[in-house]
């Protein structure tokens, strides 16, 4: 049995990714931002640096850490205001940011640390320039941090989603039209789901997947990469 951390376990997919951790017998520390949702155990602001090396410390040692952090925004650069590109970046980026300093001072033991990035940051969307920009930030520091902390056989990896279900992307997918949209620009022909992102996690933060570093596993439906035949 391994240990994991799940930030922002009341999220879609971390709320999937604790379901398949513990249901394998695994001890799962979770952290939220509040209540709501799920309870968790250690409220944070993953935004805060040193909340999330105090987080660190109270769930003990670990084998793996996963942070689920993130916000959605559509909207084009020049109707985008500051505080909104702030926001984006500081839900993804900065809270992504840090989970990799809190790994790498506290698993010197090694581990994994799967962060989420998005299919936006590999295929051009419109409208997605802010989190476009906060979800490539995250595979540049993917990549960055695997080298990092190689030495300490800490891995450092990153699944980057297409359109999922979750609460977040409600407003899209509960409209028919767009929709059926999104759907069409997946060459599998449909969404997915928290646990097709969840079940990627896992494999990646797996003990037993420890030659993986450094990757970045598109879990899209092909978005980012295939463009299928049309249909007559």
């Amino acid at each position: 049995m391994a240990r994991f951390l799940v930030i922002a376990a009341s999220s879609g997919i971390g709320q999937a990714a604790f379901s398949l951790l513990t249901s394998a017998g695994h001890s799962v520390f979770t952290t939220a931002r509040d209540t709501s949702k799920v309870t968790p155990d250690a409220l944070l602001d993953a935004t805060d640096f040193d909340a999330v090396d105090a987080v660190f410390r109270q769930a003990g040692e670990l084998d793996g850490v996963v942070n689920c952090s993130g916000s959605l925004l559509l909207k084009s650069a020049h109707l985008t205001s500051k505080e909104q590109y702030q926001d984006v970046i500081d839900a993804s980026l900065t809270t992504a940011f840090a989970t990799v300093r809190a790994a790498g001072k506290h698993m010197s033991k090694g581990g994994s640390v799967v962060l989420v990035s998005s299919a936006a940051a590999m295929e051009g969307l419109a409208n997605h320039e802010a989190i476009a920009a906060a979800k490539a930030g995250i595979l540049g520091l993917t990549l960055s941090a695997a080298a990092s902390y190689a030495g300490q056989n800490l891995r450092v990896n990153a699944v980057a989603p297409g359109l999922t279900q979750t609460p977040l992307t409600a407003s899209l997918t509960g409209n028919e039209t767009t929709r059926k949209y999104s759907e069409s620009m997946h060459a599998l022909g449909r969404l997915g789901t928290p646990e097709d992102i969840a079940r990627a996690i896992v494999f990646l933060l797996d003990p037993a997947n420890n030659w993986i570093t450094g990757q970045v596993l598109a879990v899209d439906g092909g978005l980012s990469r295939v463009r299928p035949k049309m249909k007559a």
